[in-house]
C-alpha cells in the first residue's frame, strides 16, 4: 500500500512548484516508508509514497509508461488481485512488461482500455493516472472504498491526495471548516457522509466512483453500484457459493513477497479466513499462518457481557490457534498507553475518530509491524451478512434514522445554543438519513419487511462499514501496515447482497448463511459462537482519565472546543460518569468513556490543525 498525491494547475508551470509537491508527498510518508518518487511538468505535479509489497526491487512511482507518442504516468495506492490474469490479457494486446508489480499491469490496462479498465478489476484501489497527449488526468476509487482518495477544486486549481494531510499541505486548502463540516463532526462522527471530507472545500470521491480531469473541469461518472436482482439459489447452493467465492478471495489476497499474517479474535469472521489461509498455506508446502490478536491489561478483572459484547475473546483465540497450528503473537496494551495514542490516531484520521477503539489499533498494528507487512482482517462480514444486533431489533428496524446512531437527541444537548442554531443538528441528521436511504435499490415487489431488510443492508455497507474501512486503512497506515479485508471483495458483497434475509438467516441465527457455508473449515462450537466485536477496555481506569480530561478542557477558557459546546451539560455528564454509565454515542463499541475521548480529540484537532471555522 502506499500514498498518492498531486495537483493539476492549467495557469501555472508546475515544474517550479517542486517544493509544494514535496511538503504534500511528505505527509504520507507514514503510508510508504520504502521510498518516495515525484513527477511534474508544466500542469501536472504527482507525488508518491511506497510501501514495498509486490516486486520490491521495481516498481517505482509515479511509473511511467510510453505508447506511440504518448506518455501515461501512474500514482497508484492499492492491490490488484488478478493481476496475473489482467497481464495475459494485456500481453495479448501486444504490451510488454518490465516489472512484476500489479503497477505497471494497472497503467497498461488503462492505456488498452481506457476508464472502461475498470470494470475488469478485482481488488482494493485508489489511483490517477495522467495522459500527457490529452492532457487529462484520470482518478478512480474501488468499488467499496477501501482505499481513501480526496480531491479539491478550487479557483482553477485540482488538487488531491490518499488522505485530507495531503491537501491541507498545499496553499489552496487551508484547514477551514464551516457549518456541515461542524454537522458531520457532532451528529455524523466519527463516520462521515460519502463524499464528504469535512473540511471546506475537500471532498471524498465516492466508492465505485471515477473522475477526468481537464481545462473544462472535472467530472465524475459511477462504474459500479449496488444492484438488486432476484437470488435463484436454494440455501445449501447459497451456502456453497459463498464458501466458494470467500476461499478464492482469501487465496488471492495471500500474494505477497513479504511477510504475510491474519487477525484472529476467535469469532466467526476471522477464524474463517485464518482457516482457510492455514489451508491454503498447507497446499503450498509452506509453515504455519503468523496470527495476532488484541486485548487490555487486567480485561479480564473488569468485564462484564451485555448484549454488544456477550463474552470474552482470550478462550476462543486458543481455541483456533490450537486447532490450526497457528504461530500466535498476543499483544495487550494499558490503559495510559490508549490515552496516550489519541493524538496519534487523530492525525492518522484528520479528525476525531473512535478514541481508544482507534488508538488501540493504532497501537495494535505497529506491534504486528515488528513481524509483517501484511495482514488480513474480517471486516465488512457483519454489514454484508447482517450480523449486528441492530439487524435484528425491532426498534433499530423502525427507527428511521442511522441504527448505530439512535441518540441524536443527546448529541444535538451537547452543542451550545449558537451552534445548533447554525448547522441545525437534527434536521441535518434527518436529512443525510432520508438522503441514504432514497438510494436504496428496492426491487419490484418486495414486501415491506423485505424492503426494510434491505434497506438496513443498504445503509450498512454505504454508511456504517465505510468508517471501519477508513479506521482500518488510516490506522493500519500509520504503523505502515498493509491490510487486506477479503469479505469487501465485490464478486461476495453483489452475490450475498442479493440473498433474501430468510436464507441470510438460516438456522435462525444472524449470519446462519456464513456459519452454513463454513461447516467443515471451523469447528461445531465456533461456528455457534454469538458475535463479539472488536475489544475495547473495560478498565474504569479509562473512564477515569477520559473524564478528567475533558473536565480539563472545560476549565481551560482558551480551549478551541469551548464555543461550540454546551459547557454546562458537558461538565455535568463528566462529573456524574462512573463505571456504569453508558451513553449510547456510537455503535457498539462507543459509549460514555469515548464520548469524553472523541470531545477531547476534537479539541486537539481544533488546536493543532489550527482549524478555521466560517
Amino acid at each position: 500500500m502506499c500514498g498518492i498525491t498531486g495537483w493539476i494547475d492549467w495557469t501555472n508551470d508546475l515544474t517550479q512548484q517542486s517544493a509544494t509537491l514535496e511538503q504534500m508527498t511528505e505527509t504520507l510518508a507514514l503510508r510508504g516508508p520504502d521510498a518516495s518518487g515525484s513527477w511534474i511538468n508544466a500542469h501536472c505535479a504527482l507525488g508518491h509514497r511506497r510501501l514495498s509489497v509486490i516486486d520490491p526491487e521495481n516498481g517505482a512511482q509515479p511509473m511511467v509508461k510510453l505508447r506511440g507518442d504518448d506518455t501515461y504516468v501512474i500514482v497508484y495506492n492499492g492491490e490488484l488481485y488478478n493481476a496475473p490474469e489482467l497481464r495475459v490479457q494485456l500481453q495479448s494486446e501486444g504490451i510488454r512488461f518490465q516489472t512484476q508489480c500489479d503497477t505497471e499491469v494497472l497503467l497498461a490496462a488503462y492505456i488498452v482500455w481506457g476508464g472502461a479498465c475498470l470494470e475488469r478489476l478485482n481488488g482494493i484501489f485508489a489511483f490517477a493516472v495522467w495522459d500527457d497527449k490529452e492532457q487529462t488526468l484520470f482518478l478512480a476509487r474501488d468499488r467499496l472504498g477501501v482505499k481513501p482518495l480526496f480531491y479539491s477544486a478550487v479557483d482553477g486549481l485540482f488538487v488531491f491526495g490518499s488522505e485530507q494531510k495531503a491537501l491541507l499541505a498545499h496553499p489552496a486548502c487551508p484547514p477551514e471548516v464551516g457549518s456541515e463540516g461542524l454537522a458531520e463532526i457532532f451528529m455524523i462522527g466519527p463516520a462521515r457522509t460519502p463524499g464528504h471530507g469535512v473540511y471546506r472545500h475537500i471532498r471524498e470521491l465516492r466508492p465505485g466512483q471515477y473522475m477526468r480531469v481537464d481545462r473544462s473541469g472535472h467530472q465524475i461518472g459511477t462504474y459500479w453500484r449496488l444492484e438488486s436482482a432476484p437470488h435463484a439459489d436454494d440455501v445449501e447452493a447459497t451456502a456453497a457459493r459463498v464458501r466458494e467465492l470467500l476461499e478464492d478471495t482469501v487465496s488471492r489476497q495471500l500474494v505477497s513477497d513479504v511477510p504475510i499474517c491474519t487477525l484472529l479474535s476467535g469469532g466467526l469472521d476471522s477464524s474463517a479466513l485464518t482457516s482457510f489461509a492455514a489451508r491454503h498455506y498447507d497446499s503450498l508446502g509452506l509453515g504455519g499462518v503468523d496470527t495476532f490478536s488484541v486485548d487490555f491489561v487486567d480485561n479480564d478483572k473488569h468485564f462484564k457481557a451485555h448484549v454488544f459484547q456477550p463474552g470474552s475473546d482470550a478462550p476462543w483465540i486458543k481455541r483456533m490457534t490450537e486447532h490450526l497450528g497457528t504461530k500466535h503473537h498476543a499483544v495487550a496494551f494499558d490503559t495510559p498507553e490508549l490515552a496516550t495514542a489519541l493524538d496519534d490516531a487523530l492525525r492518522a484520521r484528520d479528525l476525531p475518530g473512535m478514541a481508544d477503539v482507534d488508538s488501540s489499533l493504532l497501537l495494535f498494528c505497529r506491534a504486528i509491524k515488528q513481524e509483517a507487512t501484511v495482514a488480513l482482517s474480517g471486516e465488512a462480514a457483519d454489514e454484508i451478512f447482517g450480523g449486528y444486533p441492530w439487524f435484528h431489533r425491532e426498534e433499530s428496524l423502525q427507527a428511521a434514522t442511522f441504527p448505530w446512531a439512535l441518540a441524536s437527541g443527546m448529541r444535538a444537548e451537547l452543542l451550545s445554543p449558537e451552534i445548533a442554531a447554525w448547522i441545525r443538528p437534527e434536521e441535518y441528521i434527518a436529512s443525510r438519513y432520508s438522503d441514504a436511504v432514497a438510494e436504496v435499490p428496492h426491487l419490484a415487489g418486495e414486501t415491506e419487511a423485505q424492503r426494510r431488510m434491505r434497506t438496513m443492508s443498504y445503509l450498512n455497507i454505504t454508511r456504517f462499514m465505510p468508517t471501519l474501512l477508513d479506521r482500518k486503512d488510516r490506522m493500519s497506515m500509520a504503523a505502515s501496515l498493509e491490510v487486506r479485508v477479503p469479505f469487501c471483495d465485490h464478486r461476495l458483497v453483489e452475490y450475498v447482497w442479493n440473498i433474501p434475509w430468510e436464507i441470510k438467516t438460516s438456522g435462525d441465527r444472524e449470519k446462519g448463511i456464513l456459519r452454513r457455508a463454513l461447516r467443515g473449515v471451523l469447528p461445531e462450537d465456533v461456528l455457534k459462537r454469538k458475535k463479539s466485536p472488536y475489544p475495547k477496555t473495560h478498565n474504569p481506569a479509562y473512564l477515569e482519565a477520559m473524564k478528567q480530561q475533558v473536565l480539563t478542557i472545560l476549565d481551560d477558557p482558551s480551549a478551541p472546543l469551548l464555543p461550540l459546546i454546551n459547557v454546562k451539560k458537558i461538565r455535568a455528564l463528566a462529573e456524574a460518569a462512573d463505571p456504569s454509565s453508558h451513553l449510547p454515542w456510537f455503535g457498539q463499541l462507543m459509549s460514555t468513556p469515548q464520548l469524553f475521548a472523541y470531545l477531547s480529540q476534537t479539541n486537539t484537532w481544533l488546536k493543532t490543525y489550527n482549524i478555521s471555522i466560517r
